[in-house]
């Protein structure tokens, strides 16, 4: 009984001790258990350092940067931070830096030393100032080349910036500036284009432009040309010259082909324009007063052999007026006379002390600009021909050429010194002696030809008297385009005539080789 008892007590006691060991057991199980479960956690999110290393390795590291630094100063840490780091602040902040310049092994004495480079060379004679620079170093040089280079491009290219500081000048803007950015961006990047021409005004210092084949390359002239202008209307240009031939060409920069060519009998070309529908042309010769009348639309030629009420030897100058209704004849002995195309007779004159060198009419063509080879210049109100005032050009000894800029802003004269003087038309009306705007004197003969483009935003003068003596001048900086012209060979030669298409596509002028050189404009996208 005793025994039995006993037994029961001891198994008892066993089944305890296997109970308390099991639940010993259950716990390290359940420990292992909540480890292995956060383990499989921790493995599920994105380790920051993982990521830190994914945008090294695959770019944004601009952005990578910025979030650093914007999460230090907010929060005062990164997220290369951690509680197990013993790192300190700088060596956070060294992760960010770009990798230290290695410093040279070795460092030679020659190599310190200046080393200068012949500047007489073929090569490098553009980037000289003058004779002194016939050696330069190393580092001056490679200063005068990159100046050169931002001077060509207009300063420096956006695409030379850092991308910290473009990041930096997205960021002061608002957020809706920053996704248009955004958006310029990346139609940038999805096609191809001008997208340096984009701006609406014209830019001064360097004018982009293209040299095309010549505009009369399929008809060249025998003698010189003295006239070239553009169809208002259609794309077409028309030359004529001393070979008593009138030539129209079709302008596509690249052939040019011919569309006619008319013959005038014994008559050479001293002016040919075209009338302001564009279905007429009007030419003068040298020698008498007679001047012809080519109709277009008809294909015909009509002589114009006299004129009632024009009482004058020979007529060679003359000027369309902006309605298209008349002729503004240069006569002698300082007289203007008003021709209608209408019945072909003068209708009223008008009369300045000494010869006629130049004129224009204002946009509207309500005033006449008449300047005489003494320097003064008069305006006339072209519908009652009276005289509204006349005031002296400026430093002038004997004026040589007159135009005004079609948005009835400026006022050019041309002298026989080479200076061409820039008034305000409004100040011309108003004042008894104006001063001009801009003294102009980059050319050092006589000024012939003067020709403002159609938005007035450029100015040619030209000489017939020099080679290359064509400059274009930038409005309203009154400042000469540094890149025109710019090739070292003679191709411009001596100028009589420029002209610019209706909308600037086009420059070209009329020289004494028989060519017509054309140029193409590239900040102005239609002709």
């Amino acid at each position: 009984m005793d025994e039995s008892v006993q037994l029961v007590g001891n198994e008892t006691e066993t089944e305890r001790k296997r109970k308390s060991v099991a639940q010993i057991d259950y716990k390290q199980e359940e420990i292992k258990r909540q480890k292995h479960m956060k383990t499989v956690a921790v493995l599920g999110e994105e380790d920051a350092s993982v990521k830190l290393l994914e945008d090294l390795v695959f770019g944004a590291e601009d952005d990578l940067v910025e979030r650093l630094a914007e999460e230090r100063g907010n929060e005062g840490s990164t997220l290369l931070d951690d509680e197990e780091s013993s790192d300190s602040d700088e060596e956070n902040e060294s992760r960010l830096r770009l990798p230290p310049v290695k410093k040279a092994v070795w460092e030679d004495e020659d190599d310190q030393a200046e080393e200068e480079v012949d500047m007489t060379h073929r090569f490098r004679r553009d980037l000289t100032k003058g004779s002194a620079e016939a050696k330069m170093s190393k580092q001056k040089l490679q200063l005068r080349m990159k100046e050169q280079f931002q001077k060509a491009m207009g300063g420096a290219p956006s695409w030379a910036e850092t991308k910290v500081k473009k990041k930096s000048r997205r960021k002061a803007d608002d957020d809706d500036d920053e996704d248009e950015k955004e958006d310029d961006d990346d139609d940038l990047l999805r096609k191809t284009g001008n997208f340096v021409g984009s701006s609406e005004s014209l830019p001064k210092g360097i004018i982009r432009m293209k040299k095309c084949l010549h505009a009369n390359n399929a008809r060249p002239s025998d003698g010189q040309l003295t006239t070239v202008q553009f169809h208002p209307s259609a794309q077409v240009v028309m030359t004529a010259g001393m070979d008593r031939s009138i030539s129209l060409f079709q302008v596509d920069g690249k052939s040019n082909p011919k569309i006619q060519s008319i013959h005038l009998e014994r008559f050479p070309v001293h002016k040919a324009r075209f009338s302001v529908d564009g279905e007429q042309v009007v030419a003068t010769s040298f020698r008498n007063k007679l001047f012809y009348l080519y109709d277009m639309m008809e294909g015909k030629v009509v002589p114009v052999h006299s004129v009632r009420g024009l009482n004058e030897q020979r007529v060679k100058e003359f000027e369309v007026s902006p309605d298209g209704d008349s002729l503004l004849l240069t006569g002698t002995s300082g007289y203007l006379h008003v021709l209608t195309l209408k019945t072909k007779e003068v209708v009223r004159s008008m009369k300045i002390n000494g010869e006629v060198s130049g004129v224009a009419y204002s946009h509207d063509g309500s005033k006449v600009f008449a300047s005489s080879e003494e320097g003064e210049v008069y305006v006339w109100d072209s519908r009652s021909s009276r005289c509204l005032g006349r005031f002296t050009d400026e430093g002038c000894i004997r004026g040589t050429s007159m135009t005004a800029s079609p948005n009835g802003h400026y006022l050019a004269c041309g002298s026989q010194s080479g200076v061409v003087n820039i008034y305000s038309q409004e100040a011309c009306l108003r004042e008894t002696n104006p001063k001009p705007l801009k003294a102009v004197m980059n050319l050092v003969n006589s000024a012939t030809s003067l020709c403002f483009n159609p938005t007035s935003e450029i100015l040619a003068i030209a000489s017939r008297f020099d080679n290359e003596a064509v400059r274009l001048v930038h409005l309203p900086s009154y400042t000469v385009f540094s890149n025109f012209p710019l090739f070292h060979r003679k191709t411009l030669y001596h100028a009589h005539s420029l002209a610019f298409s209706p909308h600037s596509g086009f420059f070209s002028l009329a020289n004494n080789k028989g060519y017509a050189p054309l140029f193409r404009l590239l900040h102005y996208k239609n002709f």
